[in-house]
């Protein structure tokens, strides 16, 4: 059930897809540099960590419910969080496929179509519908991966989480290109092959290891306007 943060003088992050894994450990890390959180967790979800971490930072994280392929759901939070200002917009939300080795010519139409409006579509709809809650000296960001680079890609392989993930890449672009003059900071992140469940056990990095350095550089973006593609060291990833 969500509430309203008691401290409304601090920083607020809302902070799309927050109940697990890199979400989770986003939130916590802000929660930990002073900051308020209103995270969501997907419908029937249940009592999350997320929740848990509630109890910890008492009045300061909020926790709200949507799907982000749901455009209805979408539509109602944006209602229930008018009049509010975020200083940072970041949606993490992402899938992939069944069989990630899966070369694209075998993915069925069904599964294409799942990630593409997971990964791609749905954070750009996120995006363009709470856009007008962050200040022009804020900062809107969402979870790329390194995987989304054309340029990297020197093995194929996961294919349609790629593909995805470079669509996001260029439908941030084209989002950025509609107003070369803004003040507001664009990011899109890449926090590195993280030991989370879409990551898998065999990820180089713990969640420990990427996402403090990752809050950092969104922290450290704050103030510099226009998009950039960077890693979770604050280097530039290429398109």
């Amino acid at each position: 059930m969500a509430f309203t943060i008691a401290n409304q003088k601090n920083p607020t992050i809302l902070l799309v897809a927050a109940s697990r894994g890199l979400g989770l450990a986003m939130a916590e890390e802000f929660l930990k540099k002073g900051w308020n959180v209103v995270g969501t967790v997907r419908p029937g979800s249940g009592r999350t960590k997320l929740h848990d971490l509630a109890d910890r930072f008492k009045g300061r994280l909020e926790v709200e419910t949507l799907d982000i392929c749901e455009q209805s759901q979408v539509a109602a939070l944006r209602e229930r969080l008018s009049g509010r200002t975020f200083e940072m917009l970041f949606v993490n939300a992402g899938t992939t496929n069944s069989n990630e080795m899966a070369p694209i010519g075998e993915v069925s139409t069904e599964e294409f179509v799942h990630v593409m409006v997971t990964n791609a579509l749905s954070p750009m709809r996120v995006i363009e519908t709470f856009k007008d809650l962050v200040p022009a000296d804020g900062l809107i960001g969402v979870m790329s991966s390194g995987q989304g680079s054309v340029a990297n890609n020197t093995t194929g392989l996961r294919e349609v989480y790629r593909g995805s993930k470079a669509a996001l890449n260029q439908f941030m672009r084209s989002y950025a290109a509609r107003d070369p003059e803004t003040s507001r900071a664009m990011v899109l992140m890449a926090p590195g092959w993280v030991r989370t469940e879409l990551g898998g056990p065999d990820a180089r990095l713990s969640i420990e290891e990427s996402v403090p350095n990752l809050v950092n550089v969104l922290l450290k973006k704050q103030g510099h306007a226009g998009l950039e593609y960077l890693d979770y060291l604050g280097r530039t990833v290429p398109w």
